[in-house]
């Protein structure tokens, strides 16, 4: 006889849900509180079978994922030893009852699978499965995978309380595997942002430094063929000092891309990166970072990590265009406020004037300083120096250190 429990058939006065013991609720609760921590896709996807399989007692559990089309493009499995795996075969397309809960959405309770009518067997060297529980995972209405358990351990079948188990569990993991992808999407975008900002940095100084180097040694030859061997010579000298400047920047950015100054360690960040400034120029650089450590922290992680691109943009554009023989950066707390300053001798500009075409200076640091939640000041004319604040809100809740 086929046992068939859809998820969304009207109840069965002979199948009254029983309330879940308390044990039951609490392992519940732990798995979905274990996958809810995860932002990693792949990794929630395996947690998530695992804790399934061990909240019902089954011996084999699966996560399959399907394409539009109905046919499974991912089928997480755990139970089966990667030699059993390996004997399989390919993963399975989607036939018979693994089809059936994918096209119909609908939990399957099952006693015997090789009984069932829509039954597809076994592959060679597929170990044997009775029972089976198959509950889809829905978000919104909209499905993101199905949870196959068999084999209840300890009974013949799986019983009406495995069956709202697994449901319940399988609503936490909808969302748990929608958080992930998302997470995913936001770092890919990050990803792209950053290699935009990076391309605009490279076209305002490097790139634009190498094309006019290109173009002042097209006349050489002509200043050879001219009789003017000392112009040329002057020349040459000149681009090789431009080749060394741009050398210097592209080195800037690689330090500045690697892997230390991509987390949230704002202090820590600061203080590489004076350091490389001294290093590379002959710029003195010096810091005075008196912010609590609680004020600090209690900016999100994405806010720091903004803040630090802040500061390495800014000192790049000090070391490129400022001509400066000193620099200070500030961190310091203001009242309910995180105050950022990077300030220079330089030269100064006057922030009215027209910018020349592709030039973002100063639309990224805005823009760094609105993401990380901050207001921005700019405090700069020719002759002056320039001074750069950004005031940032710290959370309520900050602990008074």
């Amino acid at each position: 006889m086929d046992a068939i429990r859809p998820a969304t058939s009207p109840p069965d006065p002979t199948l009254a849900r029983p309330t879940l013991a308390e044990e039951a609720l609490e392992a519940l609760d732990a798995a979905t509180r274990a996958i809810a921590e995860i932002l990693d896709l792949e990794a929630v996807l395996q947690v998530i079978v695992e804790r399934v399989r061990g909240l019902v007692d089954a011996r084999y559990a699966a996560l399959g994922i399907a394409d539009a089309h109905g046919r499974l493009e991912r089928f997480i499995t755990v139970g089966l030893s990667p030699e059993v795996r390996a004997a399989i075969g390919p993963l399975p397309v989607g036939h018979g009852l693994l089809g059936v809960i994918i096209r119909e959405g609908l939990t399957l309770r099952i006693p015997d699978i090789s009984e069932h009518r829509d039954s597809y067997g076994f592959p060679p060297h597929h170990p044997p499965m009775t029972s089976l529980l198959g509950v889809p995972i829905t978000v919104g209405g909209r499905a993101v995978g199905d949870l196959y358990l068999t084999d209840k351990q300890g009974a013949a079948e799986f019983s009406a309380t495995d069956q709202r188990i697994v449901e319940l569990f399988a609503r936490h993991a909808g969302i748990a595997i929608e958080n992930a992808r998302l997470h995913d999407r936001l770092a890919a975008l990050r990803v792209v942002a950053e290699r935009d900002r990076i391309g605009r940095d490279l076209h305002d100084g490097v790139i634009q430094g190498l094309y006019a180097v290109s173009l002042s040694l097209e006349e050489v030859t002509d200043l050879v063929d001219d009789g003017k061997p000392t112009d040329a010579v002057a020349r040459v000298d000149t681009a090789i000092d431009a080749i060394h400047r741009s050398i210097g920047e592209i080195r800037g950015f690689i330090s500045g891309l690697r892997p230390g100054l991509q987390d949230s360690d704002l202090v820590g960040g600061i203080v590489t990166l004076a350091d490389d400034l001294r290093l590379s120029s002959t710029i003195d650089v010096e810091t005075d970072l008196t912010a609590r450590t609680a004020m600090v922290a209690a900016l999100a992680p994405e806010a720091r990590g903004e803040l630090l691109h802040l500061v390495r943009e800014a000192l790049s554009n000090t070391a490129r265009h400022s001509r400066a023989s000193r620099a200070w950066i500030v961190l310091r707390g203001d009242d309910d406020e995180l105050v950022l300053e990077i300030c220079d001798n330089g030269v100064g500009f006057d922030p009215m004037a027209p910018r020349r075409d592709g030039h973002h200076g100063l639309v990224n640091l805005h823009q760094r300083a609105s993401a990380a939640g901050g207001r921005f000041e700019l405090d700069t004319m020719p002759g002056t120096g320039t001074r750069i604040v950004v005031h940032v809100p710290v959370p309520e809740g900050e602990p008074d250190q």
